[in-house]
């Protein structure tokens, strides 16, 4: 993300909107938009390449121009943050045209980037500086001094603290089971939970859903599981009574558990898995799945697998052999985790045509985030007893009893997020700001968060428990490879061609 042509033309619009025949409440209504979008795209550039040149003012060559003085050398990481702040402290007052709106910016909008901004740079302040080798440049493009991580936890606490406390928006209640919170993320209906999208229509649409819907549900010759959830996410999500979510496939001995329903080992979990993921036993659309990898053949006290080549198959008994939506190792277009994605798949008819296509909002910045935001910062400053009001708050709406956590670690917060969170596009910069990417993804098959795992289905044929259901761990054969977050992963590259252009320019380190 190095995108200095859109930085010119927010610049540009800023400059010509003060000479545009525009009312005074356009105009200052205008120029705080154009602030806040360029504050939002400072945002993702920081959280990619650290500190980046600072431009907000027009630059033009002409002939006879020093080309050295349109030169800019990159500005500290930490000045990058400060500056997205700053800005949302100018404008937010400026935006209150747009009260309500989840299209276009308004003050809470506005204070949105700054409560995930602010929690970047408090993070990477204090867990950069804790590694054995911080990862710094000369300069301080990349890198934040530790004794500024408080301060930054304030300012996205202040910021978290004042949305919530808004009537605009609200964690949208009850979302105690799955449908409720597919709701509160996926329903433009009386929603109270959104605060910032990138809406679509009729005449705007996208194929989000037809590259991820359902095997067996697509309204196209092509598409789905493009994006496919893994038996890790699964079970990171815990049961209901507090315990680990780790799913029951087999017992102490190691001998497969039967399960007259392939849904009832997701039963009792966390609601917002099943509002996230499709699994076998589940419905969408009013229709239910049909998961399932093959035959458990039973022989002389012995289960063998069997899997077919072709979807929605027979198998000998009657019965069915593979189900229509996999898992199958050889077809293309279906999930071979054994899972599906539901959160941000629309369920309107025709949303799964290339022609037709989807018109889901994707969600920028929600109310379920400016929770988990105040959490942690919090938590961080030492302020636990507020963090377990916001954290049970969210956990509450999943399903668990009022107060359901009664003490707090920096890793039971990052678990919720994830749950929380997840294909929301948080968790690759949540894990680099934590600095625990390398640690997680460490390139080994050792390592049950470096390896992506599936969990297949099979329907039990002959012997005590035939027609019943096992379930068998595998790596996928999509993913065959361990995850592998090398040291340079943690700032992205400046291409080649940039710093060629401008020499002032530094590369990103390792």
């Amino acid at each position: 993300m190095w995108d200095y042509t859109l930085i010119r033309d927010i610049n540009l619009a800023i400059e010509k909107s003060k000479s545009a025949e525009l009312t005074d409440a356009d105009r200052k209504l205008f120029e705080a938009e154009f602030r806040f979008i360029r504050a939002q795209v400072y945002f993702e550039m920081v959280k990619r390449m650290g500190g980046v040149p600072l431009i907000t003012t027009v630059y033009s060559y002409d002939s006879g121009t020093n080309v050295e003085d349109l030169q800019v050398a990159r500005s500290k990481e930490h000045e990058i943050y400060d500056f997205v702040a700053n800005e949302v402290d100018a404008i937010k007052e400026d935006l209150v045209a747009n009260a309500g709106s989840t299209t276009r910016a308004n003050k809470y909008t506005a204070l949105a980037p700054k409560s995930r901004a602010m929690l970047y740079a408090a993070s990477i302040a204090k867990y950069n500086s804790a590694m054995p080798n911080p990862i710094t440049l000369p300069g301080d493009y990349v890198g934040i001094p530790a004794s500024m991580a408080t301060g930054y936890y304030q300012k996205s606490l202040e910021a978290s603290k004042e949305i919530i406390a808004s009537t605009d928006y609200a964690l949208q209640m009850p979302a105690t089971d799955s449908d409720n919170f597919y709701a509160a993320v996926c329903d433009k209906s009386n929603n109270t939970e959104v605060i910032w999208v990138q809406d679509y229509s009729s005449t705007k649409f996208h194929t989000f859903s037809f590259e991820n819907i359902v095997r067996s549900m697509r309204e196209d010759n092509l598409g789905s599981s493009s994006v496919t959830p893994t038996l890790n996410l699964v079970e990171s999500y815990d049961y209901l009574d507090g315990s680990e979510g780790k799913l029951k496939d087999k017992d102490a001995s190691g001998n497969y558990i039967f399960y007259t329903d392939p849904a009832d080992i997701f039963a009792n979990k966390d609601a917002r898995m099943a509002g996230t993921i499709l699994y076998p036993g589940s419905s969408f659309k009013g229709q239910a799945l049909r998961i399932q990898a093959g035959v458990m053949l039973y022989e002389s006290g012995n289960y063998t697998p069997r899997e077919g080549t072709v979807l929605n198959s027979t198998y000998t008994d009657g019965g069915l052999w593979v189900g229509a939506d996999g898992p199958l190792t050889e077809e293309e277009n279906v999930s071979d985790t054994g899972f599906y994605l539901r959160k941000l798949i629309d369920t309107k008819s025709g949303s799964s045509m290339r022609s037709q296509g989807s018109e889901m909002w994707w969600v920028y910045y929600r109310m379920g985030e400016i929770y988990m935001n105040a959490t942690e910062a919090a938590f961080e400053l030492g302020q636990t007893t507020e963090a377990l009001t916001y954290i049970n708050k969210v956990r509450e709406r999943a399903g668990f009893g009022a107060n359901s956590l009664s003490s707090l670690t920096l890793e039971k917060i990052q678990k919720e997020r994830r749950n929380e969170l997840a294909f929301e596009d948080h968790r690759y910069f949540d894990v680099k700001r934590w600095r625990i990417a390398d640690k997680i993804w460490n390139g080994t098959r050792v390592s049950d968060t470096a390896m992506l795992y599936g969990l297949w289905p099979y329907r039990v044929v002959g012997g005590p428990n035939d027609g019943k259901y096992v379930f068998v761990r595998r790596v996928p054969p999509r993913f065959e490879q361990p995850r592998w977050f090398r040291m340079g992963n943690y700032y992205t590259a400046i291409e080649q061609d940039a710093l060629n252009r401008n020499p002032k320019l530094v590369q990103n380190p390792n």
